[in-house]
């Protein structure tokens, strides 16, 4: 068994029920479990690895309930700069037909890298496209190798253009393979226990993608597995239009026709939402994933993220696609959550400390895990630390440094902790050498764009 100590934070954030901010603090890490958290003085003053994060203010990991890593490789692609979803899906659709195993693996180490910087420490992604050769296994992998606590949603698109959906035919699969390779998936990768690195979601991309038959097989195989579901849902005003047609029901009712509401699903965006679906989301304590930049970006409108935490909804922060926010800043993120709640006359709409809680306790109830999102004994050892004396928090820290984290411009963190194991040391990302994977990330894209324009 190793020993860790962090001690001196000019301020450990812990974000733990009591929502305790302790000056001068730190934590003692065993393995992979925090065991102490206080004031420097009153913890052990040895441990196998010590680490002195004066001047810091330490925060825990923050947690991404939503993202497309693949889409790094589509970033800022001109003819999808300035559309709205359906119309931006159909420009980029053509280009990630060509896909591979190596392409979803070398996408996800960048796109992982980016938010492993920007102070997420666990994340989801939701992988829907499988042309070529391409596996969920192969972000996975990328995964393990750069040491991010991965959440796998297994997507899937099977309705075609020819069976008015709105992908082209040639990039959906066959639903009955979706479901065995789903469950290949889960038996192969998830890991229940807490603690985890590895966990299996499953993922029908979204209502004009898939069919009702997909949508409730899959709720049934995740249930006797045990394992949680996720689609998007009620992001824009097109999908509104297009389940009311198809399926007589506003995206949420068709949700819950199929029995995709509870405290096992959690839905991407969730903009379009009237107050009796707020209602019947907080009873039935289904999650959303808010994304506001991807919002922003696709002029898809702004989630009420503010009645969500009134009426008791749980809501996580999501960084989406690559190619629709074309970053992946958690803690940006976070910056604009606050800004949008904002926007609309409300200078109250969100508070910094309410921004960053999403951005932990609430993505860890959305991911259905109590053993991350806190500073706490017996917690995962995931946690980040920021340098207060940054030239952006100049002038904001010494007033408040939770606050100016959130107001001032994000930074990239200086360290990062991820299960007991420093993977970011003096702002350096430890476990992989990123010049060579950007290079070879960039041929790939050029290839993609490329390859779709002949």
């Amino acid at each position: 068994m190793s020993t860790l100590l962090l001690k001196n934070a000019t301020l450990l954030v812990t974000m733990d029920d009591q929502r305790r901010q302790i000056p001068d603090g730190g934590l003692w890490i065993r393995d992979n479990v925090i065991e102490r958290v206080g004031p420097s003085a009153e913890l052990p003053a040895t441990a196998d690895q010590v680490i002195d994060a004066a001047g810091m203010v330490v925060l825990p990991g923050l947690i991404n309930t939503h993202h497309h890593l693949c889409q790094t490789l589509t970033r800022a692609v001109p003819a999808a700069q300035d559309a709205v979803l359906f119309k931006w899906l159909k420009t980029l659709y053509p280009i990630w037909a060509g896909l591979t195993g190596e392409a979803i693996y070398v996408s996800a180490l960048v796109g992982l890298a980016e938010l492993i910087l920007s102070g997420c420490t666990t994340t989801s992604d939701h992988l829907y496209i499988y042309p070529n050769d391409a596996r969920v296994d192969d972000e996975i992998r990328a995964a393990q190798e750069i040491g991010v606590r991965f959440h796998a949603s297994r997507g899937s698109m099977s309705l075609g253009e020819s069976r008015g959906g709105l992908p082209p035919d040639r990039v959906v699969e066959d639903e009955d393979f979706i479901l065995k390779d789903t469950q290949r998936a889960i038996e192969t990768y998830h890991d229940p226990k807490d603690y985890a690195m590895t966990r299996i979601v499953v993922a029908p991309c979204s209502p004009f993608s898939v069919t009702q038959d997909l949508m409730r097989e899959s709720a049934k195989l995740a249930r006797a597995y045990g394992v949680q579901l996720h689609t998007h849902l009620a992001e824009t005003q097109d999908e509104e239009a297009f389940c009311l047609e198809k399926f007589g029901h506003r995206p949420v009712g068709y949700a819950e026709s199929l029995d995709w509401v509870g405290d096992d699903v959690w839905f991407a965006h969730g903009v379009h939402i009237n107050p009796a679906e707020i209602r019947q989301m907080a009873q039935t304590h289904t999650g959303v994933a808010h994304c506001p930049s991807s919002n922003m970006r696709l002029a898809s409108g702004i989630a009420p993220v503010r009645q969500y935490l009134d009426a008791g909804v749980p809501v996580g922060l999501g960084v989406d696609g690559s190619a629709s926010n074309d970053g992946s800043h958690l803690l940006a993120e976070a910056r604009m959550a606050l800004l949008l709640q904002r926007v609309m006359g409300n200078p109250a709409g969100l508070s910094a400390a309410e921004a960053l809680w999403i951005a932990t306790r609430g993505g860890a109830e959305v991911l259905g895990r109590a053993d991350i999102g806190q500073l706490a004994p017996g917690k995962a050892a995931d946690c980040i630390g920021l340098r207060l004396d940054a030239l952006a928090y100049a002038g904001g820290a010494v007033h408040d440094p939770l606050a100016a984290t959130v107001f001032c411009q994000p930074q990239s963190v200086t360290l990062s902790i991820i299960n007991g194991r420093v993977i970011v040391k003096e702002g350096q990302l430890l476990t992989l050498d990123l010049p060579p994977v950007i290079e070879r990330h960039n041929r790939i894209a050029r290839d993609l764009v490329r390859a779709a324009q002949r």
